[in-house]
């Protein structure tokens, strides 16, 4: 196998310009897969895990799939593979513009790779040094796909957001840890590019996984480290409109979907909407009396909702206001999301 300082003498200046395999005798045992969206900060720390590990870096590939693409984040990936150019591993940069989302951006990644496994994570995590061998040695040990360990580090008093970021450290599948042979990928055909979202992806392909009888082993000392990324007031607004992708696993999976992922539909979400409505249709009908009673049940749903949020989360003056807040909206946008998945995938979903 040539070493990659053989690789740069025979024409290519940095990994970037290097073609899928160099000098077509370039196969590594195994690629990683980084989507990554606009933060070259975050990436490089990323990348520099990734390059720092025990595996032999002669025998991994890191693939950067910018789903941008923009030159901020290709520059961050040039400087990094000119700086392992002589050790490696080899880091190659891949441009995704045929899709929009990270389940597009990793199909453009594992699909640019000749390695017979694929290792899958993000770019805001940190992998650790023996990361790739555990990995590899789950799957050598006959597995079709390999679930790690994933950290998400809190404290006792996060917020609601970081509780749910939190959430990741208990997934039977994320995609921020995950390891694949290349046959498995290719049976299944990958992930579904219409999961535009960070959202749903990863338990798609879990299910496609599961579906096509291929073995998903757990590998607890593979892991990764995910700090929660500072996020804005009011975040989890924004975030229901992932809600739309739960209707399409839902469609593809429905039987997985209720054992796996959500039993029933939000009752409470729908309570909330039915106190409103009445409340509204009362005030115009002219039925103070009902209206009173109806927004009193609205409020008292609401409070609870948030209160509820608030149990295990921090009780700062700006983050119990923020639960009251979002607490009042999540419901109405979750169920519109909801509605208007079903309606794009046309499938009945509550």
């Amino acid at each position: 196998m040539s070493t990659y300082a053989e690789l740069f003498e025979h024409g290519a200046t940095s990994a970037i310009d290097a073609p899928v395999a160099p000098r077509g005798d370039f196969i590594p045992d195994v690629s990683v897969v980084v989507p990554t969206y606009r933060r070259p900060a975050m990436l490089e720390r990323c990348v520099l895990a990734l390059a720092a590990q025990t595996y032999d870096p002669a025998r991994y590939e890191i693939i950067v799939c910018d789903d941008g693409p923009d030159e901020a984040t290709k520059a961050c990936v040039q400087r990094l593979s000119q700086s392992r150019a002589r050790r490696g591993p080899l880091i190659r940069y891949v441009p995704v513009t045929a899709t929009q989302g990270p389940a597009g951006a990793r199909n453009a990644g594992w699909r640019a790779s000749l390695a017979r496994h694929i290792a899958f994570t993000d770019d805001d995590t940190i992998a650790d040094p023996n990361w790739i061998a555990n990995g590899m040695r789950a799957l050598n040990a006959g597995a079709d796909a390999v679930s790690g360990r994933i950290v998400v580090p809190i404290g006792p008093r996060p917020t609601d957001y970081e509780r749910d970021a939190a959430g990741l450290a208990n997934a039977e599948f994320a995609t921020a840890n995950a390891f694949a042979t290349r046959a498995a990928l290719e049976r299944t055909g990958g992930f579904d590019a219409r999961f535009t979202s960070a959202w749903r992806e990863d338990s798609d392909l879990q299910f496609a996984l599961m579906n096509a009888g291929l073995v998903i082993a757990r590998a607890e000392d593979a892991t990764v480290l995910h700090p929660v990324r500072p996020a804005r007031w009011g975040v989890s607004i924004s975030q229901q409109k992932k809600s739309q992708f739960d209707a399409l696993l839902f469609k593809k999976y429905p039987a997985m979907f209720r054992a796996r992922i959500r039993r029933n539909p939000p009752l409470l979400y729908y309570a909330m909407l039915a106190a409103l409505v009445v409340a509204i249709g009362s005030v115009v009908a002219s039925a103070p009396r009902v209206a009173a009673v109806a927004l009193a049940v609205w409020a008292a749903m609401t409070i609870w909702f948030a209160t509820q949020r608030l149990k295990t989360t921090a009780h700062t003056p700006s983050h119990v206001a923020e639960m009251l807040w979002t607490s009042a909206i999540i419901p109405y946008l979750s169920i519109y999301w909801r509605f208007r998945g079903a309606l794009k995938f046309k499938v009945f979903f509550l």
